[in-house]
């Protein structure tokens, strides 16, 4: 079946739980969820303690009444599998499915996500609860979604743990002699003789092992996406017309690719909250959720149809209506609310959900705010929410269109937790930002970009950006060449190709699997303390520059509020500076676009050394950045515009969300400070 058959339109409301409050508050809680246009709600993520009081004893009877009132008053719900969060007698029950943390220690009840996914014990009970609600649900007409557990993502290294991961190293590498070579376990005396001599990266004496750290981040994945599948096997036998999601959390420390597990889901869902720069991390976030929907793998057959417009679907699932900072939450600036949810919903989310409907009135997140928050419904926060939600019906017709791009920007996971291991160059490298700023500088100068996988077909992007993509593999390097082969515009920076898909170094010197395509030799790496900045100029003697768009920039993307001008220009007149990192970089068939000029120290001996690179291959071109630019001078190279307003194109509607303090002029139209237009692209001349 369509899942839009069961979804409907826009998807608006948020994690609902009713559990939390008496039920006189229910009545209330429809009859303003109607008053805000809230037309679907995620019921159930962490009540497994109250349906399952004691072991097989199951309340239902209230969660009946929840979504009769739920139906009754026109919303639709998202049924959570309620397994993040085991009641307490279950740890009591079984302590050896509690979380074992890579020390040794064992946790205890008392937070959240404490389990073990390796556990049988777990395993069973989650499969039990789950069953019981499909069989209970299964032709309840509110029921338009399934909600499998919450944010996938607690590591354990507890035996069970431990006898897992030796299952998956078979399956992976065969042999013991294969596992050493991938390995290199002749380091430090870690030879395997045996497979039982294997256990999960705990806390040791010195640096782990990186290849195996690797792994293990892979293994734990792939154990989460099997406890997934389980339960969605249960969920599909018993309802099979019902899409079935789970909701991906983001961040460094989570162990789930979620491209690879973006083929399971028939929806892909996230949870987003941004904290320093919350519109430029809105449209990361969307852009990569929008890049996890359209991965090539293959769907399982089993699964509802795509929505045809744009493939599989992708949702918002949650968001706050506060700004957590890190040391501090504060209030989102009034529209805030809407122009961020408008930035998903332009890059392609159904809809705009939150944590959570009402606010809490204790728990350990009392303060994460509510669609409803303490204040009650006579709030500026749940005016804007009223007002969102009489916006979202009117935006259908513009999101029946598939987002259009200009350019796309390598991620890849893996290459992330290989770029975390102890023992790097730098303690201070951060994948996750590096691509960041690359996405930063085109949203920033009005580029709507795809984030994809090294491996994905690449032959319709003009641009491509590689942001230090310290993992690949032989055959992702490949995909590169082809594609500049074939006339496209590679920006590769500092760290890329160093290391094969185990993490060990590619020989012969950096960027090891690009050498070729980039046309130039790293022989060392220098990286910069946080105080110095390199000076960046043209050579003294520089080759002709071609005129034609590969040699510096693509040619103008769909989306043509960005402006691309021909060919780099960059540096130009004046200086630029390079910070963090630099590199001695040889020429090797590439020619130099800016080089190191000072200041020439013992640290830092590069005067005079290329800095930025450029080589033609094939009928396209690869530059590599040796070290990093700042935000504008990374624009510079690209020759882009600035675009002073977040602009995205779908079809023959423009969305336009001005986030500044001041007014600016889309297509002959005024858009004030903090506001936003949703209307069809008028074509200029």
């Amino acid at each position: 079946m369509d899942w839009s058959e069961r979804l409907g339109g826009l998807c608006y409301g948020g994690d609902y739980n009713p559990e939390q409050w008496p039920e006189d508050v229910w009545k209330e809680d429809v009859e303003l969820m109607r008053r805000a246009g809230v037309n679907l709600v995620s019921v159930g993520v962490f009540s497994w303690a109250r349906l399952e009081p004691a072991p097989g004893v199951h309340d239902l009877g209230w969660l009946d009444r929840v979504l009769d009132l739920l139906h009754d008053g026109g919303i639709r719900v998202d049924l959570a599998t309620p397994t993040a969060s085991p009641p307490p007698w279950f740890g009591l029950a079984h302590p050896d499915a509690l979380t074992v943390t890579h020390d040794g220690t064992r946790l205890t009840h008392g937070s959240r996500d404490t389990y073990c996914v390796h556990s049988p014990a777990y395993r069973a009970a989650c499969a039990g609860i789950v069953r019981t609600l499909a069989e209970r649900y299964r032709d309840h007409p509110a029921l338009a979604m399934w909600h499998v557990h919450n944010e996938y993502g607690t590591t354990c290294h507890c035996d069970h743990a431990a006898d897992a991961f030796r299952i998956w190293l078979r399956a992976r590498h065969g042999t013991l002699e294969a596992l050493n070579d991938a390995w290199t376990t002749s380091f430090w005396s870690q030879h395997y003789s045996a497979w039982e001599q294997i256990t999960t990266p705990r806390a040791t004496q010195y640096l782990p092992n990186p290849s195996q750290a690797l792994d293990f981040r892979r293994f734990v994945s792939d154990a989460m996406l099997d406890h997934f599948r389980e339960q969605k096997a249960v969920l599909r036998e018993l309802t099979p017309d019902i899409p079935i999601t789970t909701n991906f959390v983001l961040g460094d420390w989570v162990p789930v690719n979620h491209r690879r597990w973006a083929a399971e889901v028939d929806l892909v869902a996230i949870d987003h909250y941004p904290s320093t720069d919350p519109p430029a991390e809105t449209a990361f976030a969307a852009d990569l959720a929008r890049g996890w929907a359209a991965s090539p793998a293959h769907a399982p057959t089993d699964a509802p149809a795509p929505c045809p417009a744009t493939g599989k679907p992708w949702l918002l699932m949650e968001q706050a209506v506060v700004t957590y900072t890190g040391p501090r939450m504060r209030a989102k600036r009034p529209g805030e609310i809407t122009r961020l949810s408008l930035s998903h919903i332009a890059r392609g989310s159904r809809g705009a959900m939150f944590f959570q409907w009402r606010a809490s009135r204790g728990g350990a997140e009392l303060w994460y705010g509510g669609m409803v928050p303490h204040t009650g419904p006579d709030s500026r926060i749940f005016r804007e929410i009223c007002d969102l939600g009489a916006l979202l019906p009117t935006l259908e017709d513009a999101c029946a269109a598939p987002v259009e791009t200009g350019a796309a920007i390598l991620w890849d996971a893996e290459a992330n937790w290989a770029l975390q291991a102890p023992g790097l160059p730098s303690t201070e490298l951060n994948y996750t930002e590096a691509v960041r700023q690359a996405h930063r500088v085109l949203y920033r100068h009005g580029v709507t970009a795809d984030l994809v996988h090294p491996s994905a077909d690449l032959s319709a992007y003009p641009l491509v950006l590689v942001p230090s993509l310290y993992l690949i593999s032989d055959a992702d390097a490949d995909n590169l060449r082809r594609y500049v082969s074939g006339g496209g515009t590679l920006v590769v920076s500092y760290l890329s190709g160093i290391a094969d898909e185990h993490a060990r170094v590619r020989l012969g010197g950096y960027p090891g699997a690009l050498r070729d395509l980039l046309g130039i030799r790293v022989e060392e790496f220098h990286p910069l303390p946080p105080d110095v900045a390199l000076t960046l100029s043209a050579p003294d003697v520089l080759a002709p520059r071609s005129t034609s768009p590969r040699a510096g920039t693509p040619a103008r993307p769909p989306t043509d509020e960005a402006t691309f001008s021909g060919e780099t220009t960059f540096p130009g007149d004046r200086p630029e500076t390079g910070t963090f990192w630099s590199e001695h970089v040889h020429l090797e068939g590439a020619e130099a676009l800016a080089v190191y000029t000072g200041p020439h120290t013992l640290d830092t001996p590069l005067s005079g050394q290329p800095a930025i690179t450029r080589h033609p291959y094939g009928s396209g071109t690869a530059l590599y950045i040796s070290t990093r630019l700042t935000d504008d001078a990374y624009a510079r190279l690209l020759g882009l515009s600035p675009a002073p307003v977040e602009l995205v194109r779908r079809g023959d509607w423009l969305f336009a969300v001005n986030h500044g303090d001041e007014e600016h002029e889309v297509d002959g139209e005024r858009l004030s400070p903090g506001g936003f237009a949703v209307r069809p692209h008028v074509e200029r001349g």
